[in-house]
């Protein structure tokens, strides 16, 4: 893996992300060639139109990542990648529509664009083919030796046979646990030299998962294996960087003071955010007023009530504020105030509100907080006050989420269905943890991106 503004990015996405790039500015410049010499014209110097060029293939790239052409799913599904490139590409077609609009002195020809885009579908169709699964084949895999026989290396041992791991584990080392569980895992007594097993089995990671670390940890293993030049990672950081979440069956309190991370407050990125919230909510309540009294018109039709609604949401460092949507639900959803989980097909909820759900409508009054500086684009969703003091009772860290401020939109929406429960809140939490842990400006901006995917692609919104 690459890190790349504090996250990590497998190489095989690495190398494909470069490989569509090429293959975008081939199929612009070809599609230019092409209607120009239909049309009898000179098709000038390839200088003349690299901006053209590079404008051409950077807002598809980001269209490709957008709807999540570089997924777990579409690595390895050729029919699934199929599918989500020629959204992106008819996605691009509307960004490429924008970008042209603001800026004339970028357009392709009208025919031009058409001819790149079906070149484009090809050739990012025929390097999919050709190459096949190599990108999730172990070529591409880190090998991984796992020091540890119990539970914790069985969680390694599962999660590294899921469809798109991006590591082997090449050999287990049973620590004298007294709970193994792993048949084929070696003895440590019976290696006389740990750090020549390892470089003998080729491995550029080890992970420590040791269930009980008190007094038990080979250090002197371990030094010797970190002068090998092998890479030496907790079980902990390692779950963080392979699943984009904060592992709360593994991690400890020490792990989160002394690991990196936890950096949001700082002034420039703080800044850089705040401005950012400015100047997207302002563009957004402008764009959308349209819509938003169109759905507001249509929600009052459909069911007795107001169209907008304020619930008080726990925010910033735990401090409560009104948030204000659209509204989804009958007004006699709650009886007497008392909040209640949202269930799939909940029957509470409305026909236009279904709809609204789906597509995330009802969230864009919102901007308003955001714009008021109660929210961010980009954070963790803000819960009900009743949720928030159940949850702070059963799941370790939840105080922690509200040290960033809550938003529309967040890591934990993008990767994790909608769930109406303990367990799903638990799982939730540990993608929060993860952003108020890993954020950067890079972070939000792929957030967003791939919000984009959540809303076309709506799995599990309720």
């Amino acid at each position: 893996m690459i890190r790349l503004f504090r996250q990590y990015v497998p190489n095989a996405v690495l190398l494909l992300g470069f490989l569509d790039l090429c293959l975008l500015l081939a199929a612009g410049e070809a599609g230019w060639v092409l209607r120009n010499s239909q049309a009898g014209l000179d098709p000038d110097t390839f200088a003349s139109r690299i901006p053209q060029l590079i404008t051409y293939a950077i807002t598809l790239e980001v269209a490709m990542m957008a709807v999540g052409v570089y997924g777990a799913d579409a690595l390895q599904s050729l029919k699934y990648a199929t599918a989500r490139l020629i959204v992106a590409i008819s996605l691009g077609v509307i960004l490429l529509s924008a970008v042209y609009f603001a800026i004339p002195q970028l357009a392709f020809w009208r025919t031009n664009l058409i001819y790149a885009m079906a070149l484009s579908i090809v050739a990012l169709v025929f390097l999919r083919i050709l190459l096949g699964k190599a990108l999730g084949s172990q070529a591409f895999k880190r090998r991984v030796v796992v020091l540890g026989a119990g539970p914790r290396a069985a969680r390694l041992k599962a999660l590294a046979k899921a469809p798109g791991a991006g590591f082997a584990v090449v050999g287990y080392v049973a620590m004298s646990e007294s709970n193994r569980v792993i048949p084929e895992a070696i003895a440590r007594d019976a290696i006389y030299n740990l750090a020549d097993h390892v470089v003998l089995l080729n491995a550029s990671e080890v992970v420590l998962a040791l269930e009980e670390r008190r007094n038990a940890l080979p250090l002197k293993d371990l030094l010797r294996i970190k002068t090998t030049g092998v890479h030496v990672n907790e079980i902990s950081t390692f779950l963080e960087r392979e699943t984009g979440r904060v592992d709360l069956d593994s991690v400890n309190p020490s792990w989160l003071i002394f690991s990196d991370g936890f950096s949001s407050g700082r002034m420039l990125s703080g800044a850089f955010k705040r401005l950012f919230d400015i100047a997207a909510s302002l563009t957004l309540l402008a764009l959308a007023w349209p819509l938003i009294l169109l759905t507001a018109l249509l929600v009052k039709l459909d069911s007795k009530g107001p169209a907008l609604y304020r619930q008080r949401r726990v925010g910033l460092y735990g401090t409560g504020f009104d948030v204000i949507k659209l509204r989804s639900m009958r007004i006699d959803a709650e009886v007497g105030g008392q909040a209640v989980w949202a269930e799939k097909d909940d029957p509470r909820i409305t026909r236009v509100g279904r709809i609204i759900r789906k597509l995330r409508i009802d969230e864009l009054p919102q901007c308003w907080s955001v714009l008021k500086g109660e929210m961010s684009f980009v954070g963790p969703r803000p819960e009900r006050p009743q949720f928030v003091d159940d949850l702070e009772g059963q799941l370790p860290y939840y105080a922690e989420r509200h040290m960033v401020k809550p938003g529309i939109t967040g890591w934990a929406q993008i990767n994790y269905p909608y769930g109406a429960s303990i367990e799903d809140a638990r799982h939730k939490l540990e993608y929060d943890l993860y952003y108020a842990k890993n954020y950067s400006p890079f972070l939000d901006i792929l957030i967003l991106l791939q919000t984009a995917r959540v809303i076309l692609f709506p799995e599990g919104a309720r």
